[in-house]
């Protein structure tokens, strides 16, 4: 059994003219709704396993607030900069590629439209759109990383910030 949780990155900042989008950062509000749904998420799961992020500020902050509530140190944070220009469904097959079969768990935490997207495509009944600091938990009858294919994962749960209000 492999499990792929997906991570959209909480709330940020609006653009502004003087910071790029890849260096927007999380609002106050943002981190405190990616706390709260970290917490969540710890009662569900022991561990985050691999934690992979985009390298945008507001993803990897965010992979930060997780790593902390899970005690993983934000040192072991992988920083993947295709999460941000490039993901897709082909994209995720590479990372997951250079994945050890003996991990069980992945956390990826990254962007709209392309998580929504993916969540959709790998679940057998599909999946809702990602909202911001969601967290859609995927598992698969497989044994390697390299078996998973479209339609066939099962949404374990989805978590969504507006019900942690």
């Amino acid at each position: 059994m492999k499990k792929l949780i997906f991570v959209r990155h909480g709330r940020a900042e609006d653009p502004a003219p003087e910071f790029s989008d890849f260096e927007r950062s999380l609002t106050t509000k943002g981190k405190a709704i990616a706390r709260r749904i970290s917490l969540e998420l710890l009662e569900k799961e022991t561990t985050p396993g691999i934690m992979i992020t985009s390298p945008a500020f507001r993803a990897l902050e965010t992979a930060i607030i997780f790593a902390l509530e899970f005690r993983v140190n934000p040192e072991n944070i992988v920083l993947d900069s295709n999460i941000y220009h490039k993901m897709n469904f082909k994209y995720l097959i590479e990372i997951l590629s250079d994945v050890s079969k003996d991990t069980d768990t992945i956390t990826l935490f990254g962007h709209n439209p392309s998580f929504s997207e993916i969540t959709n495509s790998l679940c057998k009944n599909g999946c809702d759109s990602m909202p911001k600091c969601g967290v859609a938990t995927i598992s698969f009858d497989i044994k390697k990383w390299s078996d998973i294919k479209r339609n066939t994962g099962n949404l374990e749960y989805f978590l969504k910030p507006e019900k942690t209000l």
